[in-house]
């Protein structure tokens, strides 16, 4: 039964692991643990598929588990999939998942905070794809502070059966700094806390009614190997993609594509139309989940 947190008061939100079993016996992990009033809540990740759901903790039966304990499990391969990274450069582009397993392809699309109004019209013709058309939306905090009636409208596309959302965090501030070299802007900002533009997003996403997925998004694409390592340890896998719409290349089976509806790059979103009008996205479409091996 689906657990309503919109619009709830969330305490002690933490990052937790644990192996848990329902009365059925069947079994999930637990990654975040956090407190409505006097109830103890779950965000649960299936070790297989990657959906996360929120569950009510006192429905389950949980024991502490470990990395290792958990490696041979679809889920944490794809988190310490992400890569090993270098020491330098010091800021690294791109890193993390970029291309998925399988034909088809895989849209994302970013919503860094923007002025702009969501750019509804581009989601409307994703969704006539078929019905539950999925896309991955990387949200950051910025941006849900400001468009509360964006946000109503997706999550009524989603009910209707419109849209498949997956929910990746994108960041609560998605910090950047015009002119900058990679390596002193986006989260690699001077005194950027990395667990709380991790956390501090879930915890808005769910007070929004939105399920954080397993996926992070890093502002820019920009990160470096100590983030990368923060995010294995907060159990996230980190985005990327081989195809970003505005900037090319083209996709190919099994691309992980990037555009941005939030406004803020249209010509992205007039390609990515023109490429699916000429039969140049590959079809289906797929969950993002689906991309790990």
């Amino acid at each position: 039964m689906p657990v309503p947190l919109r619009g709830a008061e969330i305490d002690d939100y933490a990052p937790i692991f644990l192996r848990c079993w329902d009365a059925s016996g069947a079994s999930e992990l637990a990654t975040r643990g956090w407190r409505v009033g006097e109830e103890r809540m779950l965000l649960l990740v299936h070790p297989h598929t990657l959906q996360t759901r929120v569950a009510r903790a006192a429905c389950w039966r949980c024991a502490e588990t470990s990395d290792a304990q958990e490696s041979e499990t679809r889920f944490m391969r794809a988190v310490e999939g992400s890569g090993k990274e270098p020491d330098t450069p010091k800021a690294l582009v791109n890193m993390g998942l970029i291309h998925g397993d399988g034909g088809g392809s895989f849209l994302t699309g970013d919503l860094c905070p923007s002025s702009r109004p969501l750019d509804r019209s581009f989601l409307e013709l994703v969704a006539k794809q078929g019905a539950g058309t999925p896309i991955a939306l990387s949200i950051s905090g910025g941006w849900m502070l400001k468009h509360a009636e964006d946000l109503d409208w997706l999550r009524n596309e989603i009910e209707s059966g419109a849209l498949a959302v997956s929910w990746v965090n994108h960041s609560y501030s998605h910090p950047f700094a015009k002119g900058r070299p990679k390596e002193q802007t986006f989260l690699l900002s001077a005194g950027v806390d990395i667990d709380a533009e991790i956390l501090e997003t879930e915890q808005l996403m769910l007070q929004n009614g939105l399920t954080p997925s397993v996926f992070f998004r890093f502002p820019g694409l920009v990160s470096d190997a100590s983030l990368m390592q923060k995010l294995r340890e907060r159990h996230l896998v980190a985005l990327g993609a081989d195809s970003w719409i505005a900037l090319g290349p083209r996709p190919r089976p099994g691309s992980i594509m990037l555009v941005h509806p939030n406004g803020n790059e249209p010509a992205g979103l007039k390609i990515f139309t023109r490429l699916l009008q000429e039969g140049k996205v590959p079809k289906p479409l797929r969950p993002i989940e689906e991309a790990p091996r």
